[in-house]
């Protein structure tokens, strides 16, 4: 195969096809395993034969078709209504119910969704000079990042630390005449708890502003763990005083990504959704998600996906996560040292250490050693650094072999002991500033953490995410941005 790591990805020569894959497949063979049910978090495996290849071959069969224009490709058009209208049932919505006149766009991604969310909540009201959004401190943080990139002030409600969830009357007291959007999670992302949404969505009504719920993680599961008997509390369009929800099909309908969907309950909340603009020479642009141009790829195949899997399939995967997931929580309980942050009710496992020789991050990279690879968390307000376990239908036949795997990584990180930061390194991490830190020290502290010098990441990073626990959240935001930077060079 050609070297073509000098020339970047443009070589004086075409290469022929069958050595361009290769390339690919070479550099795919340092990626985390997408399939196996040993990857905890990142993708979604259902574990279902076939399902990758008609997926795409649907993705292209439209890859070259362009959202940006539905009147030249009603193909899309059909698709992408399709795909909201199922979701819309899914969640409550549609013909019969009450919310029959539900509404929605696709979007690249759950960041996408909550992006128009919040756009769409602004921009309804445009009397307000500082608007502002409420949400819980465990809500996604790509509200954080819809605020800062729409210029809306982000109100966050503490987490009780036992139930893992915000106090309504704290989420009622947080709203103020500037508040355009109250935000719950159905579930949230790092334990996996579902807010009281019906309750949220009260206090919403009453103070006359919108109530989004996040269900991009969990919108294409709870419906089925519902069905199948699972005490799932009311999340979506049923419940008054809600009136968006996201939902991604790239994660529990199984869907590639991306692709996620964003309702409204009616036309006239949606409507500040869209972007248009005829003031110029060209064509008149009317965008209802941020993007203009669109793949195609992405829309058929999650079409696809979701014809091929039906209701069936997706309650026999619903069933067999939830087996997953008492599986994996019992290995938890039976392991001296671990406990669970709280008892699994939907599909994520989160666990914590109480015992101080266990250094959870070091436990997190024998486990990665062992093949298992999870997602740490980091200390935050009283809540304790933890481990995230995003569980997919795929893991159902590899739970009994995670038991004795996690005993046997258990042991090694009480064998290593925890990690030690030098004491300069310690009180670097609490004198820096954002403000002071410069290109050259940050190469510096990277290079001594193994992270630069183009070596990639390292294989262990209990050392790297112990400063980063140490480090408070601006520093570390900066000092992960940094990193990232120093890992994005281009190959010249």
């Amino acid at each position: 195969m050609t070297d073509t790591a000098g020339a970047g990805a443009l070589p004086a020569q075409g290469m022929p096809a069958a050595d361009v894959l290769d390339e690919i497949r070479v550099l795919r063979d340092a990626d985390r395993p997408t399939h196996g049910g040993r990857l905890f978090a990142y993708v979604y495996d259902p574990g279902v034969s076939g399902l990758d290849e008609l997926a795409q071959a649907a993705y292209g069969q439209s890859a070259h078709v362009n959202g940006l224009d539905p009147t030249a490709f009603p193909s899309l058009l059909a698709m992408e209504n399709a795909l909201v209208g199922a979701a819309a049932r899914l969640l409550g919505g549609g013909p019969g119910t009450g919310a029959p006149d539900v509404v929605g766009s696709v979007t690249g991604g759950g960041t996408e969704s909550l992006l128009l969310a919040v756009k769409a909540a602004r921009d309804a009201r445009p009397d307000l000079t500082e608007p502002r959004i409420v949400a819980p401190a465990s809500a996604h943080a790509a509200f954080a990042k819809a605020a800062h990139y729409l210029r809306v002030t982000l109100d966050t409600v503490p987490l009780d630390p036992v139930t893992l969830r915000p106090d309504v009357a704290a989420v009622a007291a947080a709203i103020r005449p500037e508040t355009v959007l109250v935000v719950a999670s159905a579930p949230s992302y790092a334990h996996g708890v579902v807010d009281p949404v019906a309750e949220i969505a009260a206090v919403a009504e009453a103070a006359g502003v919108r109530c989004h719920v996040d269900a991009c993680f969990g919108g294409w599961t709870l419906p089925w763990l519902r069905r199948l008997g699972a005490p799932v509390p009311p999340f979506d369009f049923a419940v008054p005083g809600v009136t968006s929800i996201s939902v991604d099909l790239h994660k529990y309908a199984y869907a590639p990504k991306g692709v996620s969907v964003l309702l409204h309950r009616d036309p006239a909340l949606r409507a500040p959704q869209f972007f248009a603009y005829a003031d110029w020479p060209g064509y008149t642009m009317v965008n209802p998600v941020i993007a203009s141009t669109r793949s195609g790829g992405p829309i058929a195949a999650a079409y696809a996906t979701l014809r091929h899997l039906g209701e069936d399939g997706y309650l026999r995967l619903a069933a067999a996560t939830r087996d997953a997931v008492a599986g994996l929580a019992d290995a938890i309980r039976a392991t001296p040292g671990l406990r669970l942050m709280t008892e699994p009710e939907t599909t994520v496992v989160c666990f914590t250490a109480d015992d101080p020789g266990l250094d959870l991050f070091v436990l997190v990279d024998e486990l990665t050693a062992r093949g298992w690879h999870t997602q740490p968390q980091l200390t935050y307000a009283d809540l304790p650094a933890s481990v995230h376990l995003t569980v997919t239908a795929a893991v159902a036949p590899r739970v009994a072999e995670f038991g004795p795997a996690l005993a046997e990584a258990v042991a090694a990180a009480r064998a290593a002991g925890p990690v030690v930061l030098p004491p300069e390194l310690l009180a670097l991490a609490g004198s820096l500033t954002p403000e002071s830190l410069t290109p050259d020290l940050v190469a510096g502290l990277a290079d001594g953490l193994g992270l630069a010098g183009g070596a990639g990441v390292p294989d262990r990073m209990a050392v790297v995410n112990t400063l980063l626990d140490a480090a408070p959240a601006r520093l570390r935001e900066r000092l992960l941005a940094e990193f990232v930077g120093l890992l994005q060079r281009p190959a010249w």
